[in-house]
């Protein structure tokens, strides 16, 4: 018992440093939380089995309930039911579905579909170093914050001939704004002392003015 009392301590620094929605009621049932999970395509199946593992030893209150969401399946009603198990649930563990075998969804791709869908606008990244696991860089502890659902994310594409495909990347000033109040609050928040923004645009156009 020690062992994983110990090693729940431990996984306290991965724990997310983001608050809980206030709208979102999350499913709990005798004290233990239950959690969506779309295992999604690759190596997804097994990472599931190896966090399956690790909340068994650390007897975290946590309940998987798994949602068969893959590029195997076809059909909006399987999106569906995965947005409904998210939305009681209040939380959820989702692995990348296949980029060539992605379902429609509205004419936007499942993976960016349920992010807009649900409004899960900003992707935080907390990336530091594991003691036990070797590494060439030492003391990396460095949060990166996404916006999710603009610009590429947007999915809005079509093919205006065969052969020739037009994609749309639209970002509004609210959005961006929004991301940016985001980012400040969390760095407020766990005392981050620098917020250096970056755009993957290598040439000056109204995308980068507006950002």
């Amino acid at each position: 018992m020690s062992a994983s009392r110990n090693l729940s301590r431990e996984l306290l620094k991965f724990r997310s440093k983001i608050s809980a929605n206030k709208n979102a009621q999350a499913a709990r049932y005798g004290g233990r939380q239950m959690v969506s999970v779309m295992p999604g395509d690759g190596i997804g199946p097994e990472m599931i089995q190896h966090l399956d593992r690790i909340f068994t030893f650390a007897h975290i209150p946590v309940d998987f309930e798994m949602i068969a969401l893959s590029s195997k399946l076809k059909g909006v009603e399987d999106l569906d039911n995965a947005i409904t198990s998210i939305k009681r649930n209040g939380v959820a563990i989702k692995e990348i579905l296949k980029p060539n075998l992605m379902i429609r969804c509205s004419n936007r791709e499942t993976w960016s579909c349920d992010e807009c869908i649900l409004d899960l606008y900003a992707n935080v990244l907390h990336c530091i170093t594991i003691p036990t696991v070797p590494s060439k860089h030492k003391d990396i502890d460095i949060v990166m914050i996404r916006e999710n659902t603009e610009g590429e994310y947007s999915g809005l594409e079509h093919e205006t001939a065969p052969g020739i495909v037009e994609s749309l990347k639209i970002v509004t000033r609210t959005k961006i704004e929004r991301i940016a109040r985001f980012a400040f609050e969390y760095a407020i928040q766990y005392d981050r002392k620098k917020i250096p923004p970056f755009t993957r645009l290598i040439y000056k156009s109204w995308e980068m003015d507006c950002f």
